[in-house]
């Protein structure tokens, strides 16, 4: 193997875990967006409830409310500058699996070429 393909090979592998890192930390957010939602949603329930201390503390409730909602959003705009990122990574990955490529088919047929030319030296030497 040619010095370029092991480089390209291990870069590939590289930007490949980058992708994976991307993608899994934008599942995260997501994850967090909805959970942070969730809460908000919990907590404008329990505002309406019977019998709930909401008109004790509304401010409280208020606050809460508004700070999932909040949190909501701030991890949803996370979520989606990491999207851009898997995507960045992804046209990145695909460029170097590409190049690549193209140095292993250049290895395979410049090894092809020195069989050829080996076992034409031999039939000569005969």
């Amino acid at each position: 193997m040619t010095d370029r393909k092991n480089r390209l090979k291990k870069l590939v592998e590289v930007q490949e875990q980058l992708k994976a890192l991307h993608e899994t930390r934008r599942a995260g957010f997501l994850a967090e967006a909805n959970a942070a939602g969730q809460e908000a949603e919990v907590l404008a329930d329990r505002f309406d409830a019977e019998g709930s201390l909401a008109g004790l503390f509304p401010e409280l409730y208020h606050n809460r409310i508004a700070g999932a909602l909040r949190r909501q959003d701030e991890s949803l705009e996370k979520a989606r500058l990491e999207a851009a990122k898997v995507a960045t990574a992804t046209a990145r990955t695909n460029m170097v699996e590409r190049a690549y490529k193209a140095a292993r088919r250049d290895d395979e047929r410049r090894r092809g070429d020195r069989e050829r030319l080996e076992i034409i030296e031999q039939k000569r030497g005969r």
